[in-house]
């Protein structure tokens, strides 16, 4: 005899499935996709807006002026700052060598950076001695780093003398004070101090990549040239975005190495954008064109790397 209030189910049929309660499945929802509340990054964005968005847009403002960094009345000049920023052959030479550094710096530490991880990362047993190693010129400031340079590199100092005792005193060079190498020897100091950058975010992109890939590409017959060309580096794309990211911004941003080692020269040889704006603004006084140039600087910046990043980031996908 069939229970009270019991449904028969035709033969072939499903049995029917308990519906959630009314709103439950909002809740669920709710529940799998916890989010912070949005107040709590307002603290961070409000002294963000404080400290870089407000004196960085009043400072924009006043290249637009004649301000002369004393007096509080100014009036606007409309592009004149501007206009000035383009036409001073100075400003002219910074930028240029503002790009060519950048460009110089970016390519070489990185490669030497990619091969220096590469070497470290081998089984060899002073492995971990070679990464404290290379790394060490990073932990040093740029401008005591770039005094160091300035006198190994100087007529009388440590590179010429060593090359003199070899037998190469011909090649012994006043590398500084010539405006052909000058510029040149920066670069070289500034992958000395950061390669080791470079080689740690490569090092963890080499450890990151599986052993079983490296194993099959192996087996498949591939060479060391070809397993690093066709496996190694594609997996190596984050890691080489971030670093030609990091690279370009503070090649772009050169100021430390430069004014310890030759202070922009001889000339304008060796004059970068960051340079220029240091002394137009506590050199010259001239404070509207040191801030249009800031400007000019920014917005170098921020194409350049926004066109690296599309790029790169292209590539990666």
């Amino acid at each position: 005899m069939a229970l009270p209030h019991a449904t028969t189910t035709p033969p072939g049929a499903r049995e029917p499935t308990a519906q959630p309660p009314p709103g439950a499945a909002g809740r669920t929802r709710r529940k799998v996709g916890v989010h912070a509340p949005w107040w709590f990054v307002v603290p961070a964005i409000a002294v963000y807006v404080f400290i870089v968005v407000v004196p960085s847009a009043n400072g924009a403002l006043f290249s637009f002026t004649d301000w002369n960094g004393l007096r509080p009345d100014w009036s606007l000049v409309g592009l004149d700052n501007y206009a000035a920023v383009f036409a001073d052959r100075t400003a002219r030479d910074a930028l240029a060598n503002t790009l060519i550094l950048a460009a110089a710096a970016t390519v070489t530490q990185n490669v030497v950076g990619l091969l220096l991880a590469l070497g470290v990362n081998s089984m060899v047993k002073s492995r971990y001695l070679l990464r404290v190693i290379f790394f060490a010129p990073v932990v040093l400031t740029p401008l005591v780093a770039g005094y160091v340079w300035s006198f190994l590199l100087s007529p009388n100092g440590a590179v010429n003398d060593a090359l003199r005792a070899v037998g190469l005193g011909s090649l012994a060079h006043d590398w500084l004070g010539d405006p052909d190498t000058a510029l040149y020897a920066i670069v070289a100091e500034i992958v000395w101090q950061f390669a080791g950058y470079s080689m740690v975010i490569y090092l963890a992109g080499l450890q990151a990549i599986p052993r079983e890939v490296l194993e099959a590409a192996t087996i498949d017959g591939a060479g060391a040239w070809s397993k690093f060309r066709r496996v190694v580096l594609p997996l190596l794309n984050g890691a080489v975005v971030i670093n030609v990211m990091l690279c370009l911004i503070g090649g772009l941003k050169q100021f430390d190495q430069v004014m310890a080692m030759t202070g922009g020269g001889p000339g304008t040889a060796t004059e970068t954008i960051s340079t220029a704006i240091y002394k137009s603004a506590f050199s010259l006084g001239d404070f509207p064109f040191s801030i249009a140039l800031a400007v000019v600087m920014t917005v170098v910046i921020a194409v350049l790397a926004a066109v690296q990043f599309r790029l790169t980031q292209r590539k990666t996908s």
